[in-house]
């Protein structure tokens, strides 16, 4: 991701992909085990922002996500990511040369592009920007 600002002076991001934001529960798995909980913050077809208090992984570990979507409460979603950031609130994960099913990914950027909220959709104190 590079930063990059319009002539009004206004942040914007370059990414291959765009981020759709939302909040859905997440639980981090570790080596088959469960480790953590969190919410996916925001995402995109190549990664997601989990926030969550979670410190116990390196940089470019694997792990796996389990989630299910409030309206299919019968089925279990799992997606497999590297770690490639590490925050005070979260972790950057990255699905490149993961073995994901991209019907998984699909479906959980269209249900969270279907649920964002309109606070979410303006990050708070962010100047307005067109």
């Amino acid at each position: 991701m590079r930063t990059l600002y319009n002539d009004e002076g206004c942040q914007m991001e370059h990414r291959l992909s765009q981020r759709i934001e939302g909040e859905l529960p997440i639980l981090v798995y570790k080596r088959g085990l469960p480790v953590a909980t969190g919410k996916i913050q925001d995402a995109s077809s190549r990664g997601v922002f989990l926030a969550t208090e979670f410190t116990g992984v390196r940089l470019n570990q694997t792990i796996q996500l389990a989630f299910r979507l409030p309206e299919e409460q019968q089925t279990h979603h799992t997606l497999t990511a590297h770690v490639v950031r590490r925050a005070e609130d979260g972790l950057g994960l990255d699905f490149d040369g993961a073995d994901n099913d991209a019907r998984v990914i699909s479906e959980l950027l269209t249900w969270l592009h279907a649920h964002v909220t309109r606070d979410a959709a303006t990050p708070t104190g962010a100047p307005p920007c067109h």
